[in-house]
């Protein structure tokens, strides 16, 4: 089956996050043009992270938050952020300030003008 566009452009952007930083569902849908549409960021992650070896484990909630429940994905995702220098407070947030991806949006509309 043939991925939408939408989600083409999702999986691109996600893959720009670098280590050591953090993107938002909400942010790496207006990067990718579609503000509103985080929801469906979660589901490209859910359904594409192992096809395109996506980096998930930089994808955080609005809250600077993990939003898995706590268990065993929740671990690996912390872990995984925590060898990369990202670092989480004692309530389990991490600074948005400090560690959130502030991408360049001309590297981004160069890769997302490929996408058709």
């Amino acid at each position: 089956m043939k991925t939408s566009v939408p989600h083409r452009k999702f999986i691109a952007v996600i893959k720009m996050v670098p280590k050591g930083k953090v993107a938002t569902y909400g942010l790496i849908a207006r990067v990718a043009g579609l503000p509103g549409h985080a929801r469906q960021v979660v589901w490209t992650l859910h359904s594409s992270t192992k096809k395109y070896k996506l980096p998930w484990h930089r994808i955080i909630n609005s809250q600077g938050k993990i939003g898995l429940i706590r268990d065993l994905d929740y671990l690996q995702q912390k872990t995984l952020l925590e060898k990369e220098g990202v670092e989480f407070d004692r309530y389990g947030k991490v600074d948005l300030k400090i560690f959130l991806w502030k991408p360049k949006m001309s590297a981004v509309r160069k890769v997302l003008k490929k996408i058709k």
